[in-house]
């Protein structure tokens, strides 16, 4: 059997259980929509959890980032998992028992006005589109390369799909679904991962084979981040274990990604399907469990697939070039440009570069340009059979291979040969998980319009049925915006499409919710100034430098887009304090209720308690 029926036979028996689940537990209520009724086991909810936070970006990008970056690569890592405990430490116990649905509805009583939950309103639209992009990307990157079309098609495709058992199924529907789908995830992120482990080093637990020894090719063992090493010096590159980042970068981009993770709101509400506070306790716990078990293996992932990409195709003629190359350069994942014109593939790094800015592309630009399909063959074939480009090469260096990071995790498994079935086992698992990150993003922007904006601000008298049908209509509508920048992506690379949107809730949720749940003196005055200040200052800087003709000479501190909500998130800190003490205190009541939900109280963290939001 080949391998496109292997992945139409796992593709197709996924999506039927995904969609069969929401199907059964279709949304009737809104508490069914926005909470899945409370009731769901902190079992249940920890791996919905695990797989609403693990997107597209940790799956399918972050072990290619690592990959590429070696120890740079780290920040993601060190961020998203100290961000959880954060969350899990600091948020989520105050809030569920606050008892708020919805973090802008949290940010609407505590400080008791409706222009404060406004703010927080377009705050999380402008988090949760920018995340949801970087999935609706991923799921177009999937699909082209499972099917052959487009990656525009591809991104619809997948919207369509989300759409089915998100807008339609709400909290309820995604949260079974997110259980089915962490148990796709964990199985095809680990397996590839084992296999490999035994091909490169002779050992079943990949974690043990990556500080083990080398084991293939010519049977003599050294160890394997030494092998890891040596082929990345001799080719040009930095040392993998050895970092270039500055320290202020690293150090900014890493708390950005950290407290970014706590102020997520499609996280926050997850824990508010629950029964009550001592559950969502073991909730956490259990969520923590089911991360590590992917990420432990991502830094695997990524020094295999280093080694692979290396061994399989530097110095190898095009014509003995393996078939899956030529797969992923027929879908223009990868690139080869023949410079020297041997017709073998040569990969080379910065330092073999004769330019002083570094470059080490094959070719001008940030990605390859390809004839149009109706151009003359000659134009789109080469004379060794490659797909050309019309992208001008880079002469200034000897570099001729181009590959996108996105796609090393899913090219992994065919560099080490591994059996078909595994193959159509990870192309599930990568949809998988950018389609469980978008069903939760989805859910937090369709409850923002519909319960925060319409029900809280603009039609109070709104019923419960009209407050689901617009819930729908908003994520009809925030799935088309979403579909249309994933066919058109603000950055090259999924992972930091999604660090932008940690840099938004770091200089916006963060402070505020923190604020919110420590601080008895921090006033509407001060909530709103330091969210409108801290997201205002982060956005204008990821656009100017990202999108505009901001220059790396010109950042901030040497710090770049990556890293700027941590100086956001102190700008909303220090404009808050300051607002706050030249303006009235809150009210006495809700200074009491800020010292009610910070006090332990074990009976009431026992007792159940209803789901949110019901008005």
């Amino acid at each position: 059997m080949n391998q496109d029926y292997w992945n139409y036979i796992f593709i197709g028996i996924s999506f039927a259980l995904y969609v069969g689940i929401a199907v059964r537990s279709r949304a009737a209520s809104t508490t069914e929509y926005y909470t899945a009724g409370g009731g769901v086991s902190p079992f249940a909810n920890g791996m919905a959890t695990a797989a609403d936070w693990m997107s597209a970006a940790t799956f399918i990008s972050m072990a290619g980032t690592i990959a590429i970056s070696g120890y740079d690569a780290s920040r993601f890592l060190m961020g998203w998992t100290g961000g959880f405990v954060l969350l899990t430490i600091l948020m989520v116990p105050f809030l569920r028992k606050f008892g708020k649905a919805t973090v802008p509805d949290f940010v609407g009583d505590r400080y008791y006005s409706k222009v404060a939950r406004g703010v927080a309103v377009l705050c999380a639209i402008f988090i949760c589109m920018t995340y949801i992009m970087g999935q609706m990307r991923g799921v177009g990157v999937v699909f082209s390369q499972l099917f052959g079309i487009g990656i525009p098609a591809g991104v619809v495709i997948g919207a369509l799909i989300v759409f089915v058992y998100a807008g339609m199924g709400g909290m309820k529907g995604i949260t079974y679904t997110q259980v089915a789908q962490y148990c796709v995830m964990a199985f095809a992120y680990t397996i590839p991962a084992v296999f490999i482990a035994i091909t490169l080093t002779n050992n079943v637990i990949p974690q043990f084979g990556l500080i083990g020894d080398y084991t293939a090719g010519s049977g003599e063992k050294i160890p394997f981040l030494t092998k890891l090493n040596t082929i990345n010096t001799e080719l040009g590159f930095s040392e993998y274990t050895s970092g270039k980042m500055s320290t202020v970068n690293m150090f900014c981009i890493t708390a950005a990604l950290m407290c970014g993770t706590a102020g997520l709101p499609h996280v926050i509400v997850r824990f508010f399907t629950v029964k009550n506070v001592r559950a969502v306790r073991s909730s956490a716990c259990w969520t923590l469990a089911f991360i590590a078990v992917i990420y432990l293996t991502a830094p695997t992932i990524g020094a295999f697939s280093r080694v692979n990409l290396i061994e399989k195709l530097h110095n190898t003629s095009y014509s003995d070039a393996p078939s899956w190359f030529k797969d992923f350069e027929q879908t223009g994942q990868m690139a080869w440009v023949d410079k020297n014109d041997d017709g073998k593939i040569q990969y080379f790094g910065p330092a073999k570069s004769e330019s002083d800015k570094g470059t080490f592309s094959p070719f001008q630009g940030k990605a390859p340009v390809y004839p149009e399909y109706n151009a003359p063959e000659e134009q789109r074939i080469g004379k060794h059979g490659e797909r050309l480009l019309v992208s001008k090469s880079d002469m200034t260096n000897p570099n001729e291979l181009w590959f996108g990071n996105d796609i090393m995790v899913m090219a992994n498994p065919h560099m080490a040969g591994l059996p078909k079935w595994v193959i159509a086992l990870l192309m599930a698992g990568c949809i998988a998980a950018a389609l469980s990150t978008a069903a939760g993003l989805l859910l937090v922007l369709s409850t923002s319009i519909s319960h925060d904006l319409m029900k809280r601000i603009i039609k109070p008298d709104l019923s419960d049925k009209e407050e689901v049908n617009y819930a729908r209509m908003a994520s009809f509508i925030a799935l088309g915006v979403a579909a249309w920048f994933g066919i058109n992506p603000p950055s090259a690379f999924i992972a930091q499409t999604v660090a932008f949107a940690f840099g938004l809730a770091a200089s916006s949720f963060f402070p505020t919710l923190l604020m919110g749940i420590f601080s008895k003196r921090v006033n509407r005055e001060g909530a709103i100034a330091g969210m409108v200040s801290g997201i205002s200052f982060t956005f204008a800087y990821i656009v100017y430098f990202q999108f505009l003709d901001g220059k790396t000479e010109d950042y901030l501190f040497g710090i770049s887009p990556e890293g700027i909500g941590c100086i956001g998130m102190l700008l909303n800190f220090a404009v808050a304090f300051v607002v706050s003490a030249f303006t009235p205190p809150p009210p006495l009541e809700i200074q009491q209720m800020v010292e009610s939900i910070r006090l332990p109280d074990n009976a009431d963290d026992d007792n159940d308690t209803p789901p949110p939001v019901q008005h």
